[in-house]
């Protein structure tokens, strides 16, 4: 059975959000990535050489090491880290974020802001945390510049080693955090707010299949805590399906 989830605390801490300038989730579909050309190479090199790298990775150690060495990412050389992942290594509840930040790539983990914050709190709201039964990750590990969305050919290069972190870490339920993580992974013309709400079924490369959930992402909360009663059922959702698969 799921852990019975603490209303008054989810409403207590989306209640105290700060009402931030509005921003909209990210609701528009990916463009493909164009084969546009790094030096002698394409996207489409980078990424065949993503997929090699990945698939011989065994762990999630062996996957971070590779993708630290990883040179194919266009914002790599910008960066302080790659920041691959968070919390425990074969947890059921597995969270996949946009990327990385300015603080998340300083110290070289995923959502430890102001954002991170948030989604901690509303993960203990449902009886989950790093430290014992939760994972997290991005769907690109470089923080692109002045915080923006990264683009598509930037996602398709750390895909493969998204695809076999899933493989790898083998994840009852994903939580997609946010419009470009929920698009990106289902390759949805649809955005957040149509997407979040529903369960859908991602099935990596190698095969492997599992659930998937989209949920409005913290940031967007901070900057909206009128949207609260959305995730709020969207929690309810997620603490549902973890009792159901557990």
């Amino acid at each position: 059975m799921g852990v019975a989830v603490d209303a008054p605390l989810v409403e207590a801490l989306l209640a105290a959000a700060p009402a931030l300038p509005d921003a909209p989730e990210q609701a528009q579909a990916l463009e493909p990535a164009p084969l546009r050309k790094r030096g002698a190479r394409t996207v489409a090199d980078w990424v065949r050489e993503a997929e090699t790298i990945a698939a011989g990775c065994a762990n999630l150690d062996e996957l971070t090491a590779a993708a630290g060495q990883f040179s194919g990412s266009p914002l790599r050389a910008s960066c302080e880290n790659t920041v691959v992942y968070d919390g425990t290594p074969g947890a059921s509840l597995l969270v996949i974020g946009e990327g990385p930040g300015a603080q998340e790539d300083r110290q070289g983990k995923p959502f430890v802001g102001k954002a991170g914050q948030l989604l901690d709190k509303m993960l203990a709201a449902i009886g989950r945390n790093r430290a014992e039964n939760a994972l997290i990750t991005n769907v690109n590990y470089w923080r692109p510049p002045g915080n923006r969305s990264p683009e598509a050919d930037e996602l398709a290069v750390c895909r493969p080693f998204v695809d076999r972190f899933i493989e790898v870490s083998r994840p009852r339920l994903i939580v997609a955090a946010g419009g470009i993580p929920a698009v990106s992974l289902l390759g949805s013309r649809e955005g957040i707010m149509k997407l979040r709400g529903n369960e859908y079924c991602y099935t990596t490369p190698g095969g492997y299949r599992v659930p998937l959930i989209p949920m409005l992402h913290p940031a967007y909360l901070l900057r909206r805590p009128q949207d609260k009663s959305r995730a709020w059922r969207d929690l309810l959702l997620i603490e549902k399906r973890l009792g159901e698969l557990e």
